[in-house]
């Protein structure tokens, strides 16, 4: 595939929903978990810098991130014991799974967001979408032309190789 098709077709991939990428599980807790203890389920997965707040019927009340935390820690203002609702956002932004790649591209970068929560329709959390699954997404959509790009894709060849 040439370089223009492959630009011709990273807009209809981009227009796919979102229900076509994979998704990891998110981090969650429960309202009332500890900062320490948020930190420590981020640490124990070590995929994700985000803990999705969720109450007992898995509706999506808040989200803490790393930067929530660490912010405020490295300013000296932050009590580890303290409930997870004292730094969470509340009501964070979210997509649904019919929204498009594009849609989720638009808010993380707008947002400089780097995990997206997805809910159904009662708000309840499905999952989450990384920057790391689009990039995955759009890799895999392009197989051939990946794994033939030279180690330095700057560099060009003067003679195929072994010739």
């Amino acid at each position: 595939m040439t370089e223009a098709a492959v630009v011709r077709r990273v807009p209809s991939l981009t227009e796919e929903r979102l229900g076509v990428l994979s998704r990891r599980q998110p981090v969650t807790v429960a309202p009332g978990t500890s900062l320490a203890d948020c930190l420590r389920a981020i640490q124990r997965t070590g995929t994700g810098d985000s803990v999705f707040v969720c109450d007992a019927d898995a509706t999506l009340v808040g989200v803490l991130t790393e930067r929530d935390i660490f912010g405020r820690i490295v300013a000296g203002h932050v009590d580890l014991s303290q409930p997870v609702e004292t730094l969470m956002t509340r009501q964070p932004k979210t997509l649904d799974l019919d929204q498009t790649i594009r849609d989720a591209i638009v808010l993380m970068k707008t947002g400089r967001y780097r995990n997206v929560p997805i809910v159904d329709a009662g708000g309840h959390l499905v999952g989450v979408v990384r920057q790391a699954d689009i990039i995955k997404y759009l890799a895999e959509s392009f197989p051939e032309e990946l794994l033939n790009l030279p180690p330095r894709p700057h560099q060009q060849m003067e003679r195929p190789e072994g010739g």
